[in-house]
């Protein structure tokens, strides 16, 4: 297919800052522009450098303050050929919107809500970040490699507790234990569903909130459900300290969703912004970029038609027919990758949040969690990691 693009690939930048995604901002701008460095570094796009839109990225840009589909114009506008973002899920709609008209593939590098897998996009939406449904195998595993025979889910009546608890309801059954009715509450009224919780004499109980976490978890303390048998989803941890009953959740376990930053990818964002102290999301956004940067490789054109058409090959999930009978080629930076391209293989990227694999939807196919121990002071400590796996053409 003749290459449409200019010959520059452009990667357009949609941070958020305003809401509760803003302290995302630092670390995921640190970590495309190292992505970008390093790209530009390896010989750039067809040997022309990669930038990185809004020009002014390394500021405090007033384009970031605009909700996100007026953000998606102005970098529509700049010439953006690839978006990174947004990092707030209730920002994605607006800007997929956008940028999926004008055949620019947005992926989102912290998006993470249940319902935009298989938005409707035609094809121009990915995500780096596991939706929230992926943490209930990751749960019911550690619940029943803790004991646990017979597993109850407290959670938010809302839809990501709905969506989490109903995933760790599917595991658990997998997984060959018996699931106990789910109890659902509304932030700050969980006293009822804890009473029919405890009535029903569960082995361990699986917590599923945001906002309303630490009330239901005073109320489980308050009915005797404490310590190790309380298991808590990435929205319910926190170190909570002298703000819960003390030592009430020793031995309790959480998850969070990624991976720890090794030592040299965390020397390599200091050495962008010295300054940072967070590096949340930052691994999920270096890969995005990345992914971009090979997709466009392979596809020998920078048009934001070509690059979504090539992301899911080269992120290593299901293979198009064309390129059925290339080798496939594990590469774990941009230079590795077009290497392997150059040598007439097939790319597939795992870069420092783990594989990837995009499905159908543009969802990750091998989802990283973090997992987390309470001691007698309630506080967290990371204590082991986990994996949810699933198939790429699901």
């Amino acid at each position: 297919m003749e290459a449409s693009g200019d010959g520059t690939l452009r990667i357009g930048l949609l941070l958020d800052n305003t809401g509760g995604s803003a302290f995302l901002n630092q670390s995921e701008l640190a970590a495309a522009k190292l992505a970008v460095k390093q790209i530009n570094a390896a010989g750039g796009h067809k040997g022309q450098p990669v930038e990185l839109l809004p020009q002014n990225a390394a500021a405090d840009s007033a384009e970031f303050g605009r909700d996100a589909g007026t953000q998606a114009r102005a970098l529509l506008d700049a010439g953006a050929d690839v978006v990174i973002g947004p990092s707030d899920s209730s920002h994605a709609p607006a800007a997929i919107d956008v940028l999926s008209r004008a055949k620019v593939p947005v992926i989102s590098p912290a998006n993470t809500a249940t319902a935009l897998s298989g938005y409707r996009s035609g094809g121009y939406y990915f995500r780096t970040a596991a939706a929230d449904s992926a943490q209930g195998s990751v749960l019911a595993k550690l619940a029943r490699d803790g004991g646990a025979k017979r597993l109850a889910v407290l959670h938010e009546d809302n839809d990501y507790g709905t969506a989490v608890s109903g995933a760790v309801q599917d595991a658990a059954r997998r997984l060959g234990m018996e699931v106990l009715p789910a109890a659902g509450f509304a932030e700050g009224k969980a006293g009822s569903a804890v009473a029919t919780l405890r009535d029903a004499g569960p082995d361990a109980v699986v917590v599923v909130a945001r906002g309303g976490a630490q009330a239901a978890l005073a109320e489980l303390l308050n009915a005797g459900i404490s310590g190790k048998k309380l298991l808590l989803s990435d929205g319910a941890i926190r170190q909570y300290g002298s703000e819960v009953g003390a030592g009430g959740l020793d031995g309790a376990r959480g998850v969070l969703p990624g991976t720890f930053p090794g030592t040299d990818f965390q020397n390599e964002l200091l050495g962008i912004d010295p300054g940072l102290k967070d590096t949340t999301f930052a691994a999920e956004t270096f890969d995005a970029v990345n992914l971009a940067a090979i997709a466009a490789a392979a596809a020998e054109d920078d048009a934001g038609a070509s690059v979504a058409a090539s992301l899911t090959t080269v992120s290593g999930g299901v293979l198009p027919k064309a390129a059925a009978g290339k080798d496939r080629t594990p590469c774990r930076t941009y230079r590795e990758c077009v290497a392997a391209l150059n040598a007439g293989k097939t790319p597939d990227y795992d870069g420092e949040s783990g594989v990837i694999a995009f499905d159908a939807n543009g969802d990750i196919t091998s989802a990283n969690y973090m997992v987390f121990s309470y001691g007698p002071d309630n506080t967290a400590k990371m204590s082991g990691k986990e994996a949810a796996t699933r198939s790429a053409a699901s």
